[in-house]
């Protein structure tokens, strides 16, 4: 069973695509600020953190950087408006699994846990 922490400020915005995840069934963890990710990670690290695009306290690609400051075996996606080419410039170095775009839901639950389950997640 996979672990996904998600770190969202909003995320009922993202419902059906964590009843997708849920039904698929994985855990699922939320963090309400890029602190509470932080936290969450040195506790327990997941699978994989969803970054669902900038929070308050901090922007996604910072708060990818320091997660894998925390622990580099944590992987990550972000949900972002950036094009995939222009998301690969900003975030070239982090590692970062995949890019979603805004709104993300049951179709893109299928295809993260896709992408993860072919790394061994």
């Amino acid at each position: 069973m996979a672990h996904i922490l998600i770190a969202s400020h909003q995320p009922e915005a993202l419902a059906p695509f964590l009843a997708a995840l849920a039904e698929a069934g994985c855990r699922v963890d939320l963090a309400p600020s890029a602190k509470a990710a932080q936290e969450a990670v040195r506790h327990e690290p997941p699978t994989l953190c969803l970054v669902d695009g900038d929070l308050p306290d901090m922007t996604a690609l910072a708060l990818v950087s320091r997660l894998i400051e925390i622990n580099a075996c944590v992987t990550s996606a972000v949900v972002s408006p950036l094009t995939d080419e222009a998301f690969h410039e900003a975030g070239e170095g982090l590692g970062i699994l995949m890019r979603l775009s805004p709104g993300p839901g049951p179709n893109e639950a299928r295809t993260l846990l896709a992408t993860l389950t072919t790394l061994g997640g």
